[in-house]
């Protein structure tokens, strides 16, 4: 872009799913001191340090789980996954022998094949594989729910999948945390299966689309991929649920705590405040929680000012 003063100034790659240069930069300056402050009084954000982050998410579930055994009303969850964290929260269930009868737990999302096939079950990489393998066989075969009430993405379900959350009574709660490009499960804000004007976007439900080049950076260095940048060992497209599944829970539970292995890196640092705080649009589609009751859990990492920091490389 030329400049008069000579001053090197460019717009944001095409690549870029959001490119408001301002929303960006005036996102970006906020303070970690500010960041907890919001117009909504439903939408509360709390920055706790990194070591409390994964006990307040396990907690939060475990809560639920025990009331629903102590009332015997039903709890649906809307999970997301690969978490090996959901083997602490099994290990509670035991300890305190916990009747997981009244539990609906349903996928978040599934990775799926360049045609739309959806990942099976059995495959390790998977999401619902994992759901199935922390939490589900880690819980004692007596106080498990019944395995129908655990509920991942297939080909056959996935034309219905939403109306099927909503036939169990709705999800009590949606857990979830943005990703690079500031998806919701696998919302993607470039996936063309998710192009809409705002209000039309948030009917959407469950839905295979294409992932984000970001996600595919993303996922790569995942663990379970090898978290060595590998971009073609992550599938093309997902499952996912859509806007209108996140929008009809009851509550809402944001974990915004993802760091390059517990360095300062971290690539969350500018999209959450984003989502937390820059304008409510498709192009950051978990900026749609900032209209909905939502607890958010910040950590302190992410929490940090975003500063130069010469001293450092890659």
């Amino acid at each position: 872009m030329k400049n008069e003063n000579n001053v090197f100034e460019f717009s944001p790659s095409p690549w870029v799913p959001f490119r408001d240069k301002k929303e960006i930069e005036r996102a970006l300056k906020i303070r970690r001191e500010d960041i907890e402050k919001h117009d909504n009084p439903a939408f509360k954000i709390r920055v706790v340090p990194d070591s409390d982050a994964e006990f307040i998410w396990v907690t939060d579930m475990f809560k639920r789980i025990r009331h629903s055994a102590e009332t015997s009303e039903k709890l649906v969850m809307i999970l997301p996954n690969p978490a090996p964290s959901y083997r602490h929260l099994a290990r509670l269930i035991n300890a305190c022998n916990i009747d997981c009868k009244n539990v609906y737990a349903f996928a978040m999302d599934e990775y799926a094949d360049e045609n739309g096939n959806i990942a099976p079950e059995n495959w390790e990489f998977g999401f619902t594989h994992a759901m199935m393998k922390y939490f589900y066989y880690e819980i004692e075969e007596k106080l498990r729910p019944p395995k129908n009430q655990i509920v991942g993405f297939t080909n056959k379900n996935i034309n219905h999948y939403s109306q099927m959350i909503e036939d169990a009574g709705g999800a009590d709660v949606c857990y979830s945390g943005p990703g690079w490009t500031g998806h919701l499960a696998f919302i993607e804000p470039d996936a063309p299966e998710f192009q809409a004007p705002l209000e039309e976007w948030k009917q959407m439900g469950a839905r295979v689309c294409s992932l984000s080049p970001f996600t595919l950076a993303q996922n790569s260095l995942h663990g379970s991929f090898g978290k060595s940048g590998n971009l073609a060992a992550v599938p093309p497209k997902a499952a996912t649920i859509g806007p209108r599944d996140v929008i009809n829970s009851k509550h809402r539970f944001d974990m915004h705590t993802i760091s390059v292995h517990g360095t300062s890196t971290a690539w969350q640092r500018s999209v959450s405040r984003l989502v937390l705080h820059g304008p409510v649009t498709p192009l950051v589609p978990e900026s749609i929680l900032q209209t909905l009751r939502t607890d958010v859990f910040v950590s302190e990492t992410i929490a940090q000012n975003i500063e130069t920091d010469w001293n450092k490389g890659y």
